[in-house]
């Protein structure tokens, strides 16, 4: 198969997603690997550790887009890069397709196959190719939110840790899973005291064994939430359903209920934000003020620590990218469920139905349309 690595050009977007060991795999198995000039820099990967892996260099998106069979990325393709889609042609990358309806219906048009990091999922529920992003925006969650309390970014002014004779700041994790977990042990161990939240009683007890003493757990309820967030300093937004919109657990009228100052983190803004009042941000501009509350909405947290993120991220894609080029989309996802539940769009249909509700768009059951497009 012939692979495609293009150049990320989402605003601040430093990660790239292939390293040279990978090309190195990818050669092993007989693929072609073109690699858009300049496309590792960022991650510290030169093109001359690119070219000595096997890959060819290539000078231009279109040039990678126009020669590639599968194209890997690491964002969803911006308005630039849609017509640059062929027909057929597969992207694995994320997309979070149902915060962005431009994005789906433009993937719709292209008849792109359309193969999500973020919906690919284990027999377990858990999300393999979301998890290192996950780990390292739930920490980087803690380390924006320390900076944005500071009083020159329109924060509190309070250290997250406080010192001697001087109480930490509060923290407030809404939601257990892996990216409210990572924000609260960074939270910890900075010496704050963290209130993490999850609607998940078995959840809550795995997080209170675990958790040092600073570390509370409590029940996610409307109730619970209003009271909590009245004490907080931070407030990290960690909730995901996977592929669907974030539901919103704090809304407008709730930003009140804060003393001015306070900063909330969203780290859901790509699946629409747990946060009502949240919308994406970037790295250039990362924050923005409603009612006295400073919301940081980065969509693409970990692009700016793009070394550590790379490595984490490839280490996870890499085998399921090789199944995919090794036994062509078709029959990696007939016979491997993981990556089947990833299928997002394909042949201009709509195969996950978090998307298709997102915008009240029809659905395919990706089981018939596998078997459509398998045996065609």
């Amino acid at each position: 198969m012939i692979i495609g690595i293009p150049k990320e050009i989402k605003n601040n977007e430093n990660r790239v997603a292939l390293t040279p060991a990978g090309v190195a795999e990818f050669k092993k198995h007989g693929h072609l690997v073109y690699v858009q000039k300049s496309a590792g820099e960022n991650s510290g990967f030169s093109d001359n550790a690119y070219t000595e892996a096997g890959a060819e260099l290539l000078p231009t998106i279109e040039a990678v887009y126009d020669i590639a069979e599968m194209i890997i990325k690491v964002k969803e393709p911006i308005a630039s890069e849609y017509p640059l889609i062929k027909k057929d042609q597969l992207l694995f990358t994320y997309f979070h397709f149902a915060s962005s309806e431009p994005l789906t219906y433009a993937m719709i048009e292209r008849k792109a196959v359309c193969l999500a990091y973020e919906t690919v999922e284990k027999s377990d529920r858990s999300l393999p190719l979301l998890v290192p992003m996950s780990e390292v925006a739930g920490r980087m969650a803690i380390q924006e939110g320390a900076k944005y309390l500071e009083k020159p970014m329109k924060g509190k002014g309070i250290l997250l840790g406080g010192v001697p004779g001087v109480a930490p700041a509060k923290v407030v994790v809404l939601g257990g899973g892996i990216v409210g977990t990572q924000a609260a042990k960074m939270a910890a161990g900075f010496g704050a005291q963290v209130t993490i939240m999850d609607v998940s009683l078995p959840r809550l007890r795995y997080l209170s064994d675990v958790m040092p003493a600073n570390v509370t757990t409590l029940m996610s309820n409307h109730y619970n939430i209003r009271e909590a967030i009245a004490q907080a300093d931070l407030v990290i937004g960690a909730v995901l359903i996977p592929g669907a919109k974030a539901p919103h657990l704090i809304t407008r009228d709730m930003l009140k209920l804060m003393s001015p100052g306070t900063v909330v983190v969203d780290v859901a803004v790509d699946q629409g934000g747990c946060i009502e009042t949240c919308s994406p941000t970037t790295h250039e501009n990362p924050t923005f003020i409603i009612d006295d509350i400073v919301h940081y909405c980065v969509a693409n947290m970990p692009g700016a620590v793009p070394y550590t993120s790379t490595l984490a991220l490839t280490n996870a894609t890499l085998p399921y990218a090789l199944q995919l080029a090794n036994k062509g989309w078709k029959k990696a996802c007939a016979e491997n469920e993981e990556l089947k539940k990833g299928l997002n769009v394909a042949n201009g249909k709509i195969l996950y139905k978090g998307v298709a509700d997102a915008w009240n768009l029809p659905f395919e059951d990706v089981e018939t349309a596998l078997k459509d497009l398998v045996y065609a």
